[in-house]
């Protein structure tokens, strides 16, 4: 996730940086057909086309509130995952009985998640974190997140069993469990449905058309200067598309996406610091972005 402002037109700029120059080009061809070789046939009314983008402006504006949208549910998830992960690490230690292979496994969950959900390797932190036996037990498992939900479902039944703990505790425990899947599947649902094809290739290809056909209704007017109204007006339409398509995805990794590995990495700050064991440091952002 960027966060510098800075950095992030830079970032931005860069990615459309070679379809702005391919449209400038083509604005130069206009030009130079209809000011040097008179070419009658681009004397196309501009109405039209105005119309055109003030339509394609409306369906973009839709189309980028949707991968907000989708952006958001998806962050939303993750902080409800972070809350209840620290109050599970908090009852593991203090309503069970310093079960530290507890609050380790929670502080593993979130590692194991994001790993899941997009294209990064956190098996390094979670072999760091997740208890031996615990490891040894999900190995089969194709959803491991979900697979150390239940491990530690079952470490909370034996500690609730043993010490002969009330059975309300147990189901306030559980239900903190519960919430952490509710919420995983949530990511899940995002993850494994992609936006229809309508919010997704059609509005690329229906901006690259618009942008073929501007210069042709801006040259009689603009005349020369055309190249320079006509990519004014492009970018706008290409920051949009752009826009909605880096939201629309994230758990993509780039720079636009969720800072996934920041957000497991303070969890696991939070829970593992009640226990008195060193702790990994926090992660910073590199070159103004939040991975």
């Amino acid at each position: 996730m960027i966060v510098d402002q800075r950095v992030g037109l830079r970032i931005i700029g860069k990615e459309i940086l070679g379809v702005i120059l391919l449209m400038a080009g083509w604005d130069f061809i206009v030009v130079i057909l209809f000011q040097v070789y008179h070419q009658e046939w681009m004397e196309q009314p501009s109405l039209p086309v105005s119309l055109i983008g003030s339509a394609l402006a409306l369906f973009m504006g839709f189309r980028s509130n949707s991968a907000y949208a989708r952006w958001w549910e998806a962050r939303t998830l993750w902080g409800a995952i972070t809350n209840n992960c620290r109050s599970f690490g908090r009852q593991a230690g203090t309503l069970l009985g310093d079960r530290h292979d507890l609050m380790y496994a929670i502080a593993a969950y979130p590692h194991a998640l994001r790993m899941a959900l997009g294209k990064e390797d956190a098996s390094a932190d979670i072999q760091r974190l997740l208890p031996p036996y615990m490891q040894d037990a999900i190995a089969t498992y194709r959803n491991k997140p979900n697979a150390i939900l239940y491990q530690i479902g079952l470490g909370v039944t034996e500690e609730v069993n043993k010490k002969g703990i009330d059975g309300a505790v147990h189901g306030q425990i559980d239900r903190i469990l519960s919430d952490i899947a509710n919420a995983q599947g949530g990511l899940e649902r995002i993850r494994n449905t992609p936006l229809p094809m309508q919010f997704s290739a059609l509005p690329r290809t229906l901006v690259n058309i618009f942008c073929i056909v501007l210069p042709l209704s801006m040259v009689q007017t603009l005349e020369w200067i055309t190249p320079l109204g006509s990519s004014l007006v492009g970018c706008l339409f290409l920051v949009l598309d752009k826009s909605a398509n880096d939201l629309q995805e994230p758990f993509s990794g780039t720079p636009h996406a969720l800072p996934m590995a920041t957000m497991a990495r303070n969890i696991e700050i939070d829970v593992i610091q009640p226990t008195g064991d060193p702790t990994a440091p926090p992660l910073v952002a590199i070159n103004g972005v939040q991975y």
